[in-house]
C-alpha cells in the first residue's frame, strides 16, 4: 500500500491566488546530489517496499513544488515519519539518503541528519530536558532529526522526563513547521506501544515505514558488497562458511541483520591481515582474498 491516503487524510487543499509562487531553481550541484542519492537508494539490497515509499515521497514533494510554481493548488508537505524495524535494517541509511534527496529539490535547506537517542534528549532535572530537545532541534533545522529507540522516551512513568521530551518535540514540530523533519525510529512492537501512549501522537506522523529483516541471501549479498567496497573478495569456501553462520544465527537476527554481517566481515579482515603478514612472499591476490579460515564462527 502506498503513502498517498496517509498524506492527504485530514488536510484541506489550500490555494491563495494572491500569493506568488516561490521560484525553485535547480543548480548543477543539486542535480548531482539528486543523481547520487537516487543511485545510492537504488543500490540498497532488498528493502523494495521501503525504496518504493521513498520514491513516492520524493515524487510527491517535487510535484508540489512544480504545482506551486504554476500557481496550482498544493498539499502541505508534511514529512514527519516513523521508521519501524529491528537494528541493522537500514533505517539510518535511508534517512541520510532521504535528506540528500529532499535537499536536492529544495524541500530541505541542508539535508543533514542529526542522530540522537534518549540520553541526548532527556535531562536530569526540570527544564533540562526541554533545553536539550530544543538544542538538538536547532542543530537539525534545515535537515532531519533522527531519534533512535524513540520508544524509550515513553518509559519510566509519570515522573520520568521522557514525557517532557515528547511534549517538547511536539511543540518544536509546530514552532518550526516545514523547517525540519522528525523521524522516530525503533523496534516495531515498541514503536506501536509508544504511539499508543499519546493519542495525538500518531496523527502527527503521516508516514510510517516498516523495515523488514533481511533474508539470508540478502545478508550474503550485503557481505559481498562490503568486501568489494574495501577491495577484498570472498572465496567460495568463505561464502559457504559465512552462510553457515547466518543460518545458525537466523533466529537471533533481530539484534544483528546488516550489523551482524559487518562485524563478521571486519573481524575477518583483521584475521586475514594476521594470516597474510606471516607469509614470506605476499602477492596482490593474498592482499585481497578472504578465505574461510579468516571467518570465525564464535
Amino acid at each position: 500500500m502506498g503513502i498517498w491516503p496517509v498524506f492527504f487524510e485530514g488536510y484541506k487543499i489550500e490555494k491563495k491566488s494572491e500569493d506568488k509562487p516561490k521560484e525553485v531553481t535547480t543548480t548543477v550541484n543539486d542535480k548531482k546530489l539528486q543523481e547520487e542519492a537516487l543511485k545510492e537508494l537504488n543500490s540498497l539490497i532488498g528493502l523494495n517496499k521501503v525504496k518504493e515509499i521513498i520514491q513516492e515521497i520524493y515524487a510527491f514533494s517535487q510535484l508540489q513544488i512544480k504545482r506551486k510554481k504554476e500557481g496550482l493548488a498544493t498539499e502541505p508537505i508534511v514529512l514527519h515519519m516513523i521508521f519501524k524495524g529491528n537494528p541493522g535494517t537500514g533505517k539510518t541509511t535511508v534517512a541520510r539518503i532521504l535528506g540528500k534527496l529532499l535537499k536536492s529539490i529544495g524541500v530541505l535547506e541542508k539535508g543533514h541528519v542529526v542522530e540522537v537517542e534518549r540520553a541526548d534528549l532527556v535531562g536530569e532535572y526540570i527544564g533540562h530536558t526541554a533545553h536539550r530537545v530544543r538544542e538538538n532541534v536547532k542543530k537539525a533545522l534545515g535537515g532531519i532529526l533522527f531519534v533512535d529507540e524513540a520508544y524509550s522516551l515513553a518509559r519510566g512513568g509519570e515522573k520520568d522526563f521522557g514525557k517532557e521530551a515528547i511534549d517538547t518535540l511536539v511543540k518544536e514540530m509546530e514552532d518550526n513547521r516545514n523547517k525540519f523533519i522528525l523521524i522516530l525510529a525503533g523496534y516495531r512492537h515498541e514503536m506501536e506501544y509508544f504511539l499508543n501512549t499519546n493519542p495525538g501522537l500518531r496523527s502527527r506522523f503521516p508516514i510510517q515505514i516498516d523495515f523488514p529483516d533481511y533474508t539470508l541471501d540478502e545478508l550474503l549479498q550485503i557481505a559481498e558488497v562490503m568486501v568489494k567496497n574495501r577491495q577484498y573478495k570472498l572465496t567460495e569456501s568463505a561464502k559457504r562458511k559465512l552462510m553457515k553462520i547466518l543460518i545458525r544465527d537466523d533466529n537471533s537476527r533481530e539484534i544483528g541483520n546488516a550489523r551482524l554481517v559487518r562485524n563478521i566481515i571486519e573481524r575477518a579482515i583483521r584475521k586475514q591481515a594476521v594470516r597474510v603478514l606471516n607469509k614470506i612472499n605476499i602477492t596482490k591476490e593474498d592482499l585481497i582474498t578472504i578465505d574461510s579460515i579468516d571467518i570465525r564462527e564464535d
